[in-house]
């Protein structure tokens, strides 16, 4: 997996400089057209919010994207804030990796 250096760009930045405001549609339209609350569109927008796979599903639908290209965007980003600001994942000890790439059984005898 390649590592990100800078943060990725939030969904919601994304929608509003590539699509909502190039299109000039308005939030309260754009919430209206989506079938959601003006308010939870605000949150995706304002960087407060994530986009859901039915958000995604929606989104896809009225700008022709696919929702694989919103819950990347999504995706993305949460994995970079969680790297950013945890370090517990670092904790858990990998597996060697002949263990990984041998024989399954070897693995489940370890665990037991």
């Amino acid at each position: 997996m390649r590592k990100l250096t800078r943060k990725p760009t939030h969904p919601g930045n994304i929608l509003r400089e590539d699509y909502l405001t190039p299109l000039s549609i308005k939030i309260k339209d754009m919430a209206e057209i989506l079938g959601i609350s003006r308010k939870t569109l605000s949150k995706i927008i304002n960087a407060r919010g994530s986009i859901t796979p039915e958000m995604a599903l929606r989104l896809s639908r009225a700008f022709d994207t696919s929702p694989d290209f919103w819950l990347n965007l999504q995706k993305n980003f949460d994995l970079w804030i969680a790297e950013q600001t945890s370090t517990e994942w670092q904790k858990v000890k990998p597996f060697p990796k002949h263990i990984l790439h041998g024989n399954s059984t070897i693995i489940s005898e370890q665990i037991a």
